[in-house]
């Protein structure tokens, strides 16, 4: 595997200011684009609820009046949360590119709890749109208890696992998946979910283990943030940040009129994962991360990615479609210096390299030895051959965000990518060449033209993304530049995200542990 340097571009970008290493203060913006490489269009992202969408030389060509987690859609419609709090939200609003408000749906199911992510689909056996959404869904001790939970580990009082929730444009939930419905624990013979005699959860690669070492059941317990549809397969896939992805069966287990029988398959076998990567300890098929012995080195074990966010599907058309593309943010995995990488991952790979079609159990598919550069001071990984390309820096200080953020591969077979806490959008060549990069000026005290050194969420964005100058949202708009952001901002034509006071704790349903302060009152 090729890991490419992050670096800073030269030539036709003259001097590009330093950004993409370690600083103390930067110009905020855009900081260049090598015209020649970069992939021409317009790059949206939505942070202090409001979605910008910028041209190539940076400057505003349209806003709305949302800014979460921005989907744009292709009649230039954006799909957001209604309330600025990924972690935790009642609903969602679409707003046309006037900003009128012309979808609306809230979530009033008692114990359910919308979070993080969305995608809007069509639902090949409905001929309509529907629009799939994450929640956390309240268990309670006793549900726990008959599961199969230990009770030595309880009480379970306030536990949570996520689900998947299907809504139709009335609002009606026309499918549900539940992790639940899929726990397997090696425990309790009496109780339904046992593996049985002689077997462990290793058996069941396609369940969960309720009994995970050090993580009972609590509070947003697998703390699932991003999924995508795959419109060719029907397969749903969702990842937790604890890190694994999981791929599910939508189209084979949706039965179009009848929710309740779809819920029957949802909940059976037919439910079951098809493939999951990230940590094969999970269901005892590889090795955890550790503190060796001599407790001053670490393995980060058969785990490939920590903290991890945005998974996706590799669109069709584009380089590597079909291929699973994750943002591994680089968190909990026993590395000297914490690093984050953007994984492409062929989930079909068996252990000859061989595109078999089917998805392949990445215990099955096999690992090779990563060494990392002396200065680096991190020791050797075992990387799962179904990793096909990666995305990190030379220098280990230059590319970490430890929550949030996105990735995306182009057309020209370059991959934009966000850095969340940091606020830093670029985009890199297939061996790593930065050609276009753009640092967010929005920060709790509004637009700035500088930054100093700050804490980590001064600037964040959740995520990022490049459309083609000729998509379908963008036909017959008008896309003139209209300044920058900040340029805007001193003339008082954007609404600023205010600052809460010091020690104003974040607002009620901000759940995410991982994230304190940041632009946002609390986000992923």
């Amino acid at each position: 595997m090729k890991l490419p340097n992050l670096l800073l571009l030269c030539g036709c970008l003259l001097a590009l200011p330093a950004s993409a290493y370690e600083r103390f203060g930067g110009p905020t913006e855009f900081l260049g684009c090598n015209k020649e490489k970069a992939f021409n269009g317009y790059t949206l992202f939505g942070v202090g609820s409001r979605t910008y969408l910028l041209d190539m030389d940076g400057r505003v060509v349209h806003t709305w009046p949302v800014g979460t987690n921005p989907h744009l859609l292709d009649n230039g419609n954006v799909l957001d949360a209604s309330k600025d709090d990924p972690s935790g939200f009642q609903g969602f609003k679409e707003v046309d590119w006037d900003g009128k408000t012309v979808w609306e749906y809230t979530e009033k199911r008692e114990g359910y709890a919308p979070h993080h992510d969305w995608v809007r689909i069509f639902n090949k056996k409905l001929n309509a749109p529907t629009t799939l959404y994450i929640a956390n869904k309240s268990i309670t001790h006793e549900q726990a208890i008959a599961a199969g939970a230990d009770p030595k580990k309880g009480p379970y009082e306030g536990g949570q696992m996520d689900t998947v929730v299907e809504v139709d444009m009335q609002g009606n939930v026309v499918w549900e998946w539940r992790f639940f419905d899929h726990v397997v624990q090696d425990l309790d013979a009496a109780k339904p979910n046992y593996a049985g005699q002689g077997k462990t959860v290793a058996d069941f690669p396609g369940r969960i283990n309720l009994n995970l070492p050090g993580r009972p059941l609590k509070r947003d317990w697998l703390h699932c943030n991003s999924m995508d549809y795959n419109a060719e397969s029907g397969h749903v896939v969702i990842n937790s940040v604890q890190g694994e992805l999981y791929v599910i069966d939508h189209d084979g287990t949706f039965v179009a009129g009848d929710p309740k029988a779809s819920l029957a398959k949802t909940a059976g076998p037919a439910g079951d994962f098809l493939y999951r990567f990230g940590d094969p300890a999970r269901y005892a098929q590889g090795d955890p991360p550790r503190v060796l012995e001599n407790w001053d080195n670490a393995t980060s074990g058969h785990k490939q990615m920590g903290g991890a966010h945005d998974v996706h599907w590799i669109r069709p058309g584009l380089p590597g479609a079909g291929h699973l593309m994750v943002f591994n943010n680089g968190q909990y995995l026993y590395q000297r210096t914490p690093q984050s990488s953007v994984l492409e991952i062929n989930p079909f790979l068996d252990a000859n390299g061989r595109d078999t079609g089917k998805y392949v159990n990445p215990p099955d598919a096999g690992y090779r030895r990563e060494n990392y550069d002396k200065d680096t001071h991190n020791s050797p990984r075992q990387i799962s051959k179904q990793v096909v390309w990666s995305f990190r820096s030379v220098n280990s200080h230059s590319f970490f965000s430890h929550i949030g953020s996105s990735a995306q591969r182009l057309p020209n077979g370059n991959t934009f990518v966000c850095s969340d806490t940091e606020g830093h959008f670029f985009e890199v060549t297939t061996d790593g060449k930065v050609v276009w990069e753009y640092i967010n000026p929005i920060t709790r005290d509004g637009a700035v033209k500088t930054l100093g050194d700050v804490l980590p969420m001064a600037n964040s964005a959740f995520r990022a993304y490049r459309y083609a100058a000729d998509h379908p949202a963008f036909k017959g708009r008008d896309l003139t530049p209209k300044g920058t952001i900040t340029e805007r901002a001193a003339q008082g034509l954007d609404p600023q995200p205010k600052r809460r006071p010091p020690g104003d704790p974040p607002p009620a349903g901000g759940n995410d542990p991982e994230r304190r302060g940041g632009n946002r009152k609390a986000r992923p």
